[in-house]
């Protein structure tokens, strides 16, 4: 099928790629259906795109390529909801809010989003008893050096 985006213009995706947030995404609740697409040839960046809103886009990236240690129990509710039975089901991605300079950049932890990798069913929870915030640095600056976390 063909979808108009917000930084790639008209393209081909096909159906069985696409991710179902049954509730949609805090804030953009009235759109289900979206598609990960990569933003450069590294795949460290994907933005996640609604196939039926050209204007909906959030930039998302694994959490733990910067955060190693970012770590949550995900409720039997969600797991349920999403059909998870193994940890080898799970994607979990960060929204990162961009900023000029990029380096300025930040990361989500309080609110991931979990993907079944299986069934393409996904949602963003909220982390409420916890020390994660909605803005962690992209990058950090330890002994004078910018640099991405590894």
């Amino acid at each position: 099928m063909n979808i108009a985006t917000k930084y790639f213009g008209d393209i081909k995706v096909k159906e069985n790629d696409c991710i179902t947030f049954k509730k949609g995404i805090p804030g953009f609740e009235s759109y289900h259906t979206f598609i990960l697409l990569p933003v450069d040839e590294t795949s460290l960046y994907l933005a996640l795109q609604s196939v039926d809103e050209a204007g909906v886009a959030l930039i998302v990236t694994n959490p733990y390529l910067f955060y190693k240690n970012y770590e949550f129990d995900l409720d039997e509710k969600s797991q349920e909801g999403l059909g998870i039975t193994k940890p080898e089901d799970v994607a979990i991605y960060s929204v990162v809010t961009l900023k000029e300079p990029f380096a300025q950049s930040t990361l989500n932890l309080q609110a991931p989003i979990i993907m079944n990798i299986n069934n393409g069913q996904a949602k963003q929870i909220i982390l409420n008893q916890t020390t994660y915030r909605t803005k962690h640095p992209l990058f950090t600056n330890e002994g004078g050096e910018t640099y991405a976390r590894p």
